[in-house]
This record gives structure tokens, sequence and C-alpha cells, in this order.
């Protein structure tokens, strides 16, 4: 009886440790710092911010970055000033390279992302506790899910390229239409990833991190393929756009036959907005496209913990995620299991949810990312 007691208690006792953190949540101000670089993305924002002041009554502040990166060394900076808490930091959207410098220097909290209310509709099969094979541990909340996209319009392109080969052998018969962002963007540096990760003789070099007596062995595929790629690229790969959005940009005006999105879903959000053609599409290679979830997290000094978790639930919501999977409002694909939601939301989910989509490729271990912009910039940057 005591047993049955305790399991019985155990859902009690959480949610009254939720609805304390609601309680304190409550009239406090969350400063959110997100990447900033695509106008859906701010508008859902926006819609984020009405939403938590309407219902929870929390004050939430976008900070809109060019580079999680930036808030990031602002965490940092803070921390070795002695700033243990009041950090100007309470929410950050994050992954990968930036998630790993964070955590190994114990800047971030742990432990707390499992016990959110909708952790429940989560879908553990995708990778929900681990970030460039580094684990979680807790301290970063799911919120969408993402893998490298091509998108063309069938005008310039009536087929997809199925792999590396055929991308280059496009380019070398229509110079000067293709082009990736120029790394550290993190889309230009998913491309460097996606090309090793194909043509790399030493894959599993790429699940631990870079060694420097192996780094130039299991490199040299990807280094061959650029200089042989780059006089065929736009601006005789001399240069390269800054972002994504600027390739969008580009394609629309048929100055490029390819841009290249973190979003499956993008091409048709683009395309309802009206800033892409009609007849643009979405395509991956066949033998599979990078892919990864990304996350939100709370550094250790955040000045407003409770409030950050009751966005993060938020952001974990069924309606939140139905609307962030729309491409009339962004297009950014779920992380929810739509088995785990009532009949009715999960339809809602299910019609968003992309289809066709290219097996996704693991992301090398994280330590990757700085390793192969530094190689990249040291080779090309200076052009």
């Amino acid at each position: 009886m005591l047993l049955t007691g305790l399991l019985l208690a155990g859902p009690a006792l959480a949610d009254d440790s939720w609805q304390k953190i609601k309680e304190e949540a409550h009239g406090q101000t969350v400063w959110f710092n997100a990447w900033g670089g695509d106008t859906a993305v701010n508008r859902y924002l926006d819609w984020v911010s009405g939403e938590m002041k309407s219902h929870y009554a929390i004050n939430l502040k976008i900070v809109r970055l060019a580079d999680a990166a930036d808030a990031v060394k602002r965490i940092q900076t803070e921390a070795s000033a002695g700033r243990k808490t009041n950090g100007s930091v309470d929410l950050l959207w994050v992954n990968g390279e930036n998630f790993r410098t964070l955590k190994s220097a114990g800047l971030v909290q742990t432990g707390w992302a499992q016990t959110l209310p909708n952790w429940r509709y989560v879908d553990t099969t995708k990778p929900v506790t681990e970030d460039f094979a580094i684990p979680t541990e807790g301290a970063e909340s799911p919120w969408g899910s993402a893998q490298l996209t091509f998108i063309a319009s069938r005008q310039q392109l009536p087929a997809p390229l199925a792999d590396s080969q055929a991308l280059f052998d496009y380019a070398r018969q229509h110079p000067g239409t293709v082009t990736y962002p120029r790394p550290p963007d993190f889309t230009g540096t998913a491309f460097l990833q996606q090309i090793l990760l194909t043509q790399t003789t030493q894959p599993d070099a790429l699940k631990q991190p870079p060694d420097d007596a192996t780094f130039a062995a299991v490199t040299a595929p990807l280094w061959a393929y650029l200089d042989k790629l780059h006089p065929f690229l736009w601006r005789n790969g001399k240069d390269f756009p800054p972002s994504p959005a600027r390739m969008d940009a580009l394609l629309a005006a048929k100055s490029l036959n390819l841009s290249l999105t973190f979003n499956p879903a993008h091409a048709r959000q683009k395309v309802s907005s009206k800033e892409l053609p009609p007849d643009s599409y979405s395509f991956g290679f066949q033998q599979g496209m990078i892919g990864n979830v990304h996350f939100v997290t709370i550094p250790a000094n955040a000045s407003a913990t409770a409030g950050a978790k009751v966005v993060a639930n938020f952001l974990l919501s069924p309606p939140a995620q139905i609307r962030k999977s729309d491409p009339a409002h962004w297009g950014d694909p779920s992380v929810l299991e739509p088995n785990t939601l009532p009949a009715a939301e999960a339809a809602a989910l299910r019609q968003f949810m992309p289809t066709g989509l290219p097996t996704t490729l693991g992301e090398p271990h994280a330590a990757w990312v700085n390793a192969l912009e530094q190689e990249w910039l040291r080779r090309y940057g200076t052009h």
C-alpha cells in the first residue's frame, strides 16, 4: 500500500512543484536571446511573447541575435566577472558548439528539461537528449527539428540533384548559379559537414572531437571537393553570401538556381509569403542529409529561472508546436510525437509534418564545428 501511495503521490507532487514555479514566474521579465535572422521566426517569437503576457503575466523580451555565439560570450564574460546571479540571459536558443562551450564550463542549469509538464509529448526517438553527440543531461529543452535542405525552382532545376557529385556536375554546367553561405554562418558550416560526412573515408572519426594527428587525413576529401567546386560557384567562389536569407533573395532574383536552408518546410513558407517563386521546391541527397534538434537552455546565472521554464514549457505545448509547424507562420518541424496528443491536435500537427524527407544523418561531434570553420577560413576566407 505504501508503494501504491508513493506512486500516486508522484504526479501530484510534480503538479504541486510546477504550480509553485508558475507562481514564482508570475510577473517576471524573461530575456530570451534567439537568432533573429528570419522574419517568420521573428513574427512567431512576437506571438509567443504576447501569449506569455496574456496567459502567464510573464514579460518576455526577445533579444534578436545575428549569432548565438554573441550571447555565449556575454554569459562567459558575466561568469568571469563573478556575476553568479542576475545574468542578462534567461533563456537561449542554442545547439551544437555553443551548447558544448557553455556546458563544459558549467554555465547552464541541468536536470530541468524532463521535468517540464509538456515533455510527455516529446518524440523521444529524435535526438532530444544529445546535442551534436554531447549528452544534454536535462540542460536543454527541444523545441524544433531541422535538416539541411536545398531549395530550387522547377524552371531552373526540374529534378532534384541526387548527391554531391550531381551538385558538382550541375555547378560546372551552370557556372555562377550555385553557392553556399559563408561559414561560420551555421547553414554554411552544415554544408561543410554534409560534404565531409558523405566524402570522408573515416566517418567514425567524426563521432569524436577532431584529433590534430588525423584531422588533415579525415578532412582531405572535403577540401579536395571544394577546391574543384569553388571556381564554378557564384562570383567564382571568391565571395559567399552572408546568410541563407541572402541566398533566398538571390534565388528569387534568378541570380542563383539553388538556395540552402536548415528547415525542410522553409520553401513552402517562403512560397506562401510570395518571397520565393511558386514553383520552388525542397530536396536532399538520396543518401541522406545532416539534421538535428534545436533547443533552449537556461544559463546558470539566469535572473528569471522560473519564468524561463514556463516559456520553455509553452514552446513545447501542442498549440505552440502546431502554430510553429504551419508554413503560414514559420514552418519549423515539430519535436512532438502526434500519437501522444488528443485526436484533434494530432490531426492538426500531422498536416504540417514534412513527408518524403531523406534519411537524417547525425551531425559530427560539436568540436568539429570550430575546427572546420577555422580551416575553411584559413583556406578560403581571405578571398
